[in-house]
């Protein structure tokens, strides 16, 4: 992580899915994909740009259907590593729609919370299955957004069921 008050807390979720790595690589790095499961349920991902290598950047808005309307959250962030169909890890920052990192204070989140934080998604091949690690670190384990990983993978589980019964 990039702050100077970056926390210690992480989120670590493991789940082995029925597919092949290199789909469950895909679903990570390619922007079609990725918008078909990432995000909590009711989320929509109208923006996916991901320029997957190192130092390559990715902005990506999530949009929530509201009371009062449409609600975008963007980020951005920065490829660290990347392994085909192994490792991935990139940093991620709330920002505006044009990739300029807002301050977790700006987006009124609470003291503490980091401005950029880390994922990292490790890929593993069991017999034809993909196992997954992912970690985001910067991000308490029973915060909102470590619930919204939750909900994400299980999106994840459905678009691959879905895909399955065609």
């Amino acid at each position: 992580m990039t702050d100077n008050n970056a926390s210690t807390d992480a989120v670590v979720i493991e789940r082995t899915f029925d597919a092949p790595v290199d789909l469950i690589w895909k679903l990570w790095t390619d922007p079609d994909h990725f918008k078909s499961w990432y995000g909590p349920d009711g989320a929509s991902i109208p923006v996916a740009k991901m320029d997957v290598r190192v130092g390559g950047t990715r902005l990506v808005c999530m949009e929530m259907q509201m009371p009062n309307g449409p609600m975008q959250m963007w980020f951005t962030g920065e490829y660290r590593e990347v392994v085909d169909n192994e490792c991935l890890v990139y940093t991620e920052s709330m920002s505006d729609e044009h990739g300029n990192v807002k301050s977790a204070a700006e987006m009124g989140m609470p003291d503490g919370h980091p401005t950029t934080t880390e994922v990292r998604v490790e890929l593993t091949d069991i017999g034809g299955r993909a196992h997954m690690v992912m970690t985001h670190a910067g991000i308490p384990s029973d915060s909102p957004g470590a619930a919204g990983w939750i909900m994400a993978f299980d999106k994840l589980d459905r678009h691959l069921e879905e895909r399955r019964s065609k």
